[in-house]
């Protein structure tokens, strides 16, 4: 299982948000570039980038950062987010090194959109799912739809992407623990990837997620925890690798 770091961008910065909140941020680099040297040099073997500015205007606002990370590393695969609501977009993204496409917001709000991008870029399409009680948010959290989590990750299954990420929005930024029971139900509930999100706080988060047995679960994104120090990313693929060789 993959441990990856998340870095969140907005207005230029590497901030985390509190449950997708805009107006409560932490700045914890003036830039991004030198927080991807931080987690790659730590082990990182996949980085999760968001384009925070991107998820509220509904197109990129921080592309050339995302470009100079992706060019920096090559053979570190990188997945962004964030705002990517046409085929020209993702194109750029793909074309600039970024490995892995995350459609949100357009993928509820254009039911075709998400099968169309899988036709023309296999592969590389994930759909991110966002979440509360069940029911998937969009426009950056701002409003919750009446779509339910399950549901849609099967439709999506069918349309050929490539994983899913599912984040508890009431969780994430809170630092109150991963909420396994609902990963491991929609990994369940499909066989396509699912990569957790939301919430994650410390090394038993890491070890409930392993102890699982969940096989579609490939990895889990980690931001706050690992900004704050309650989590080590080597320490975490440690044990995300040690579960997997027994």
């Amino acid at each position: 299982m993959l441990i990856i770091p998340a870095i969140d961008i907005k207005e230029g910065r590497c901030v985390r948000l509190r449950q997708g909140r805009m107006e409560d941020e932490t700045v914890f680099a003036e830039n991004p570039v030198d927080m991807a040297d931080r987690w790659i040099e730590a082990g990182a073997k996949r980085i999760h980038i968001v384009d925070l500015d991107g998820a509220s205007n509904g197109a990129p606002r921080n592309f050339s950062i995302i470009q100079e990370i992706a060019n920096k590393y090559p053979d570190v695969p990188i997945q962004v987010g964030g705002g990517i609501r046409d085929e020209d977009t993702v194109q750029e993204y793909l074309e600039c090194g970024v490995q892995y496409v995350i459609i949100g917001t357009r993928a509820i709000t254009a039911p075709h959109f998400v099968n169309d991008l899988c036709l023309e870029f296999p592969g590389h399409i994930i759909v991110g799912l966002d979440a509360k009680d069940g029911k998937v948010a969009i426009d950056g959290w701002s409003k919750l739809s009446h779509h339910d989590v399950i549901d849609l990750a099967q439709h999506y299954e069918t349309d050929g992407v490539a994983a899913i990420v599912f984040t508890d929005i009431s969780r994430d930024g809170m630092m109150q623990g991963l909420n396994v029971e609902s990963t491991v139900e929609l990994a369940g509930s499909i066989h396509i990837p699912v990569i957790a999100s939301g919430g994650v706080t410390n090394r038993e988060d890491i070890e409930r997620l392993c102890a699982t047995d969940e096989e579609g679960i490939i990895g889990v994104i980690i931001g706050r925890a690992l900004y704050e120090g309650t989590i080590d990313l080597s320490e975490a693929q440690k044990i995300a690798d040690t579960h997997l060789a027994s």
